[in-house]
């Protein structure tokens, strides 16, 4: 399919998703990178604990608890 074919289908409101590869799909800026960082353990058990009572993962918590505070500085 053409560009100008498939601009047309988007500003019409049509579905577009069967002629996107979902397996290519990037978001520039949201790309994944793996980074370490060592805390003291008093510091993980109260990530654990939190990620629990929230009933997510302890990574989850992270990445929202950084993005918040970057958000802040913005």
């Amino acid at each position: 399919m053409k560009a100008d074919k498939f601009d047309q289908k988007f500003d019409l409101g049509e579905d577009i998703t069967p002629y996107l590869d979902m397996n290519t799909i990037r978001r520039p800026g949201y790309e994944q990178r793996r980074v370490n960082v060592d805390f003291p353990t008093w510091i993980i058990e109260a990530l654990d604990r939190e990620a629990a009572r929230v009933g997510v993962t302890r990574q989850s918590i992270i990445k929202v608890w950084i993005a918040e505070r970057l958000e802040q500085h913005r």
